[in-house]
């Protein structure tokens, strides 16, 4: 029997794709990947996002917030525009959302208070959260911390950080999104999972970003998942298809589909 892959966080939707998306839907589905979750930018990706959702209803499917490299001097209009969003139609999870103090930190007080926010809503409605977080970790888990004690559940998205992060993460009852890096020689994250069970474990691409090997510095695609499993397999000493398995299971637990 075939492995099921869920690619559980990807940018289709993305100008990257416009030309030749039927077909990266249609090999990532020729390499096992049945299902592929959507995470939200900002206000200008919506259309294309949703449209997307549309075409292949069961199969893209998305979620709504506002990314931290977003969060501007407009953060009021755009949190607007994710509340509206939210208490119109249901989504499987509030994301991407988090801290991102990589490029800089002009917006550092708008981008907790919209993860805070976001937090919040999440709660209310009982939904997941998907996180992005870089340069900020132990700010980001700091962050959860209080949500979590209060039931709130997610991943944090294309998981490169510690052992100790790691554990932490999981004690709060999130998952890691294991992606692309996990493939690059020097990332560390192979010895960053050594004692982390695939039980807290889901697989995701970020396509078109973070390419794995033996595709890196070109486009990111679904399909290319099958990379990501294939080497976490390695990294446990374990089958494919029980990566595929418990991953899968996992993602399917965290989304409700």
């Amino acid at each position: 029997m075939a492995p099921i892959l869920i690619d559980t966080h990807t940018h289709l939707y993305s100008d990257e794709f416009a030309a030749d998306i039927d077909a990266v839907i249609a090999r990532a589905q020729q390499d096992h990947v049945q299902k592929f979750y959507l995470p939200s930018i900002d206000s200008n990706s919506l259309d294309a996002m949703l449209a997307l959702e549309k075409k292949y209803p069961g199969v893209c499917i998305s979620m709504m917030g506002l990314h931290p490299c977003y969060v501007k001097d407009n953060v009021a209009d755009e949190l607007a525009i994710v509340e509206k969003w939210i208490n119109t139609r249901g989504f499987v999870a509030i994301g991407e959302i988090g801290l991102d103090f990589y490029w800089d930190k002009t917006f550092e007080n708008q981008q907790r208070t919209a993860f805070e926010t976001q937090m919040e809503w999440a709660l209310a409605k009982n939904w997941p959260i998907v996180i992005h977080t870089r340069n900020a970790m132990q700010e980001t888990i700091e962050m959860v911390k209080p949500f979590a004690k209060k039931g709130l559940r997610g991943i944090f998205h294309c998981f490169s950080g510690s052992a100790e992060s790691a554990k932490q993460i999981i004690d709060l009852g999130f998952y890691l999104g294991i992606g692309g890096v996990i493939t690059y020689k020097n990332a560390g994250l192979p010895e960053a999972l050594a004692n982390i069970p695939l039980s807290h474990l889901v697989l995701e691409t970020d396509a078109p970003y973070l390419t794995p090997v033996p595709y890196r510095g070109k486009r990111n695609e679904s399909g290319y998942l099958l990379y990501i499993a294939e080497k976490l397999a390695e990294v446990k000493q374990t089958t494919l298809h029980q990566v595929a398995a418990i991953t899968t299971a996992n993602a399917q637990k965290i989304f409700g589909s």
